[in-house]
């Protein structure tokens, strides 16, 4: 098994204009916090006592208790079969029902090679160059002359496969955007597909896309088998760093296979 370790956040991009971008940090609003109500004493209220009860009054009242006590055991018992309901086990067809729809599904191809990586929402349609690992072993991006085409990192999974197929992309560079410039505009929902050497289209449904800090970068869940057919777009953003030449955050789309076509589509 690879190493995940090895794996680092990506410099892909380099321009001399800033670009910056702010995202608005999510914030869960606390619980609400119940205090008791104390109890309140009035003053100068005496209690009012009831002597010689008739025995009428104490009939009755025995009469209602035991109504009380019959409706309060029905209610009970009301509760434990609602109780026993709602533990019952799910059955494997319920079960599979409540999975978001890429994880319950069986969709996944075999290993192929990549060839063009089709994203409409932003305009990208480019060839996909190879990449492997550099020499202190971090993770290869497209040479900068190529930067209006993407690379796929051919020592993960193929697109299609089961497993997460990473795809790199520059943002921009000295001259101006790059192939990857508008990926922090994808949406849920949005295609990504990959024409494959076997002859399908392995076509991907974007599930999010977020901003993370370089020094933050999600390693596991970008390389890690997240068990289905899964893609990951990865560009630079964030602030650009002028001292360093380089973006401080990397822009990452997460999706997965939702449909294949093609010649062989299952």
């Amino acid at each position: 098994m690879e190493n995940l370790t090895s794996h680092m956040p990506f410099n892909c991009g380099f321009t001399h204009t800033k670009h910056e971008s702010s995202n608005e940090a999510l914030r869960f609003p606390s619980a609400p916090q119940y205090t008791a109500p104390s109890p309140s004493v009035e003053r100068g209220v005496r209690p009012v006592v009831h002597r010689g009860p008739r025995p009428r009054v104490l009939a009755a009242a025995a009469v209602g208790l035991s109504g009380l006590v019959v409706a309060a055991l029905l209610i009970v018992q009301a509760f434990r079969e609602q109780e026993h309901q709602a533990a019952a086990p799910p059955t494997p067809g319920e079960a599979a029902s409540r999975l978001p729809a890429h994880t319950a599904s069986s969709l996944v191809l075999p290993p192929s090679v990549p060839l063009r990586l089709d994203v409409p929402r932003i305009a990208v349609r480019t060839p996909l160059m190879m990449l492997a690992k550099n020499p202190d072993q971090t993770v290869e991006t497209p040479p900068l002359p190529r930067a209006q085409e993407a690379g796929w990192y051919r020592l993960g999974a193929a697109p299609g496969s089961r497993g997460a197929a990473v795809i790199i992309g520059h943002v921009d560079t000295a001259d101006g955007p790059a192939v990857f410039y508008r990926l922090g505009a994808l949406r849920p929902g949005d295609r990504a597909n990959v024409l494959r050497t076997d002859g399908r289209t392995a076509e991907f449904r974007i599930d999010s896309v977020e901003h993370v800090g370089k020094n933050r970068f999600p390693t596991r869940r970008v390389y890690g088998d997240p068990g289905y057919a899964a893609i990951r777009l990865i560009t630079c953003g964030g602030r650009f760093d002028r001292r360093s030449g380089h973006y401080t955050d990397n822009v990452i789309a997460f999706g997965h296979l939702a449909r294949v076509s093609g010649t062989g589509a299952r």
